[in-house]
């Protein structure tokens, strides 16, 4: 780089962060409140700070200024002078190196150190004090870079909602431990598209791949104080930066790469996002970027004393998205990711924070929801939210907007309890298996909007919930308090590993009964990964931080016999739900007659009647058959039976008339049975079992 000006370029406001033109970079930062900002240039090391620049104008609360000459490569971070007044919501302190919230790569990571607060932490004014000390030899830095890629023939799949089967990973946990992925690539972005993955993941029929988040995230000092890490990563600081963690040898075009392959393959990729809060904490955390940018715009505050964060998160602090530079930021962000790694989805953590007005409630017309709905690129993304935070009102399941769909708790809950044997779940149940209308039927929701699922990365895996009874999270050194402590699942009678093979016996069936739940249940199935071959968790039910062999999956443990088993069952799982409409229709079903005494939804007992209010309300009733049907042709009719029983012991089942042909298509009691024709007029159901009978017949 040429010797550096004594002060910058006017230069323009847009677009935000720092932006190479050829000649030179443009940088623009907002802050309404800041009174001047620097640019800090740095050597490449990053221990040396080689100048400092004042941004030179003030456009619209846009900072900004040009530096001739500059290129990519080139490492940056901000100074913000302004008011150091917590109690009007201000704490600028240009002691303090701040990331540049538009920052597209990191250089380095964060060295715990109490420089990084504003204030002086063993004050006895708190927050209050001042801490003049330079906190720029603990900050990670901002790099300059460009977003060039090839991305050839490249071509989105598109899989249609109706088809979609999700399938939730971890980038590290992936592949840390598998064999046939090099040793140096693995737990990286660029083993996401090795062959061994893909290949996985079309034997399955996945169509779309969830990652954890990948936003650049900060470890908790409080972790690594304890020899643990922030292994999920829902603790963001650089919304539009790779977490470096899994760049490997390689660099972020690793992961468009990857995205690549993945589409080459029909498989999307969605991403778990995390802009309810950010990584700096409380009113007593660090001041990494937005706190020093801009405090009183980036959080809420409380409104009676603004020193204090409202803390709807759970995690001290919480993004004001109610506030237009804060949401641009995050459009900006998601379009980046939509734009430049071509990702299909987004997962919003605690997505409820997002919806939140300036009275602090939430609001499913919210500036967030109608800004992606209408926006050219995001509104034809998959949008998923996990609607609930720990705020007001914060259970919203069923309340968002039209083109979200959403994490469904009620389903994995009554799926757990129902196939666990409680009492009076059946209705629950029931309503959850037929798409969840009871939640999702508004404003021409279609069932696609309810996500189900059985196990996700927070709780127990699915050979967990079959396994244990309690938590098990001694690990995370928190004397086995974190995690939830009901998880409405069932040891069987055994807590943990067992050589009784009847009680292994009974805890695959029940697996393999979840199983068949999820994948025909109207809505969207999503599987946790390795469940698919009996991952476990040694019982930890909240192993967020925990990098190592409790949450990376164990690809040995699919090779064996009963691994190799329960894949090939999933698979045949996934290709019933593909082949067969009726197993994932696109529309709520409420039981309208569509010819004499056939509806396109119907519930029955194990005698094959229709089930009477009396009976919806018995709470020891155990057994359940669902029929959905539909006219094919003109005086045709076929119907998806699905026969469960909960109890304890072996029901038979009559299947409900019509039908003049019946055809099993899986049994969860033995998965080595094939399809084959019914010709017997009962069906044993062995207990904590799930059947799958196709039926068609003439219509009267």
């Amino acid at each position: 780089m040429s010797p550096i000006p004594v002060r910058l370029e006017s230069g323009s406001p847009y677009p935000l962060g720092a932006t190479f033109d050829g000649l030179g970079v443009n940088f623009a930062v907002f802050s309404a409140h800041a009174e001047k900002i620097e640019l800090c240039l740095f050597d490449e090391a990053g221990r040396q700070e080689i100048a400092r620049l004042e941004l030179p104008e003030w456009t619209d609360e846009i900072w900004h200024g040009y530096l001739p000459d500059a290129r990519p490569g080139l490492l940056y971070g901000f100074r913000a002078y302004g008011p150091y007044e917590p109690e009007a919501g201000h704490r600028f302190n240009h002691n303090k190196l701040l990331l540049d919230p538009y920052t597209r790569k990191t250089f380095g990571r964060i060295r715990w150190s109490d420089t990084l607060h504003g204030y002086r932490v063993h004050s006895p004014r708190a927050d209050l004090s001042f801490d003049r000390r330079d906190s720029a030899p603990a900050m990670p830095k901002s790099v300059v870079v460009t977003d060039a890629f090839d991305w050839g023939d490249d071509r989105r799949p598109n899989v249609p909602w109706s088809e979609t089967i999700i399938y939730e990973a971890h980038v590290k946990g992936l592949t840390q431990l598998m064999e046939g992925v090099p040793y140096r690539e693995r737990g990286t972005y660029r083993a996401l598209s090795h062959p061994h993955v893909i290949a996985h993941l079309q034997r399955l029929g996945i169509t779309a791949v969830e990652l954890l988040p990948i936003h650049g995230f900060v470890q908790d000092r409080f972790l690594q104080e304890k020899g643990l890490t922030n292994y999920w990563g829902y603790n963001s600081l650089a919304f539009f930066a790779p977490e470096a963690r899994y760049l490997g040898v390689g660099d972020a075009d690793d992961l468009r790469l990857a995205v690549r392959r993945l589409h080459a393959a029909g498989i999307e990729v969605i991403l778990d996002v995390v802009y309810n809060h950010t990584a700096e904490g409380s009113e007593l955390g660090q001041t990494l970027s937005f706190r020093g940018l801009d405090n009183a715009t980036y959080y809420r505050l409380q409104k009676d004393n603004p020193r204090y964060c409202v803390n709807d998160t759970g995690t001290g602090n919480t993004f004001n998205l109610d506030q237009p530079r804060v949401l641009q930021l995050v459009t900006d962000s998601l379009r980046h990711w939509a734009e430049s790694y071509r990702i299909d989805g987004f997962r919003f953590d605690l997505g409820v924070t997002l919806g939140r007005t300036g009275d602090g409630g939430f609001d499913p017309g919210a500036s967030f929801f109608d800004t992606l709905r209408q926006d050219p690129v995001l509104g034809r993304v998959k949008l998923i939210s996990e609607p609930w935070d720990i705020g007001p009102g914060g259970y919203q399941l069923g309340n968002h907007p039209p083109g979200f769909a959403e994490w469904n708790d009620k389903f994995r809950d009554s799926t757990r309890r129902f196939w666990r044997g409680d009492a009076g779940v059946r209705p629950e149940f029931a309503a959850r298996l037929s798409g969840s209308g009871d939640l999702f039927d508004r404003r021409a929701r279609r069932p696609w909007a309810s996500i189900n699922y059985v196990a996700s990365h927070d709780g127990q895996p699915l050979a967990d919930i079959a396994s244990y009874e309690q938590r098990h999270n001694e690990a995370n050194g928190e004397d086995n308090r974190d995690g939830h402590s009901d998880n409405h699942s069932c040891n069987w009678g055994v807590e943990g590993p067992t050589d009784d093979p009847a009680i292994k016996a009974l805890r695959a069936r029940v697996q393999r009964s979840m199983l068949v739940t999820v994948l025909s249940a109207l809505g969207t199935p999503m599987l946790l990964a390795g469940d698919e071959f009996g991952r476990t968790q040694q019982g930890n039910n909240n192993a967020y931080c925990q990098d190592n062999e409790i949450s990376w999956l164990d690809w040995a443990a699919a090779d064996k016999p009963e691994g190799q088993q329960l894949i090939h069952f999933v698979r045949r799982l996934v290709l019933i739900r593909k082949h067969y409409p009726l197993v994932r229709s696109g529309a709520f079903l409420y039981g309208e007659e569509i010819a004499p005494g056939l509806r396109n939804i119907d519930w029955f007992d194990e005698r094959g009647f229709n089930l009477s209010p009396e009976d919806w309300q018995n709470p020891e009733g155990k057994a359940l058959a669902m029929r959905r049907a539909r006219i094919v042709g003109d005086n045709y009719f076929e119907a998806i039976n699905l026969l469960m029983n909960g109890s304890q012991v072996p029901l038979e089942f009559q299947l409900p008339e019509p039908h003049d042909y019946r055809r099993l298509l899986v049994d969860s009691s033995d998965p080595g049975i094939g399809e084959r024709e019914l010709t017997e007029t009962a069906i044993t159901v062995q207990d904590r079992s799930a059947l799958l009978i196709y039926a068609t017949g003439p219509v009267e």
